[in-house]
């Protein structure tokens, strides 16, 4: 029997099953039919949060962020940039602390902006500050294993 995985559409956060195999195939969701990986980050907020942390089996990074914030601007395009090469064996999302705010107090968010990784909904990993692609890349590989 072939090993699947759940995954959480960006589009309309209904999961999918998907064969591990066939993760780097684009697959789309089967309800509104929009890419499951995007190559880009998804954008989550006080609704989307908890369902998508909790049923992706694919570990999900979310940037802890604020549109205010000088090292949050600076970092959002390589976080963009490492959101195409990391997928499907992460997702990476962001997280709106100023539109989300109970979510980020649930989390005792207190700089941004700050990368967490999350596996089967638990928090495994957190690293605060800006980071490069390649800073970003590498840290997820290492937590997100």
């Amino acid at each position: 029997m072939t090993e699947s995985k759940h995954i959480v559409c960006p589009s309309c956060a209904k999961v999918n099953r998907v064969a591990a195999g066939r993760l780097s195939d684009g697959p789309h969701c089967g309800s509104c039919k929009q890419l499951l990986f995007p190559g880009s980050p998804i954008q989550l907020n006080d609704s989307t949060f908890d369902r998508f942390i909790a049923k992706s089996d694919v570990p999900v990074v979310v940037d802890f962020w604020a549109s205010w914030c000088g090292p949050c601007k600076m970092m959002a395009p390589a976080y963009e940039q490492a959101a195409a090469q990391l997928e499907p064996e992460a997702v990476l999302a962001k997280l709106n602390t100023e539109e989300a705010p109970q979510v980020a107090a649930r989390f005792g968010i207190q700089s941004i902006p700050t990368l967490v990784v999350f596996k089967q909904g638990r928090e495994v990993a957190r690293q605060p500050g800006a980071m490069s692609q390649p800073q970003i890349e590498q840290w997820v590989r290492t937590h997100a294993a």
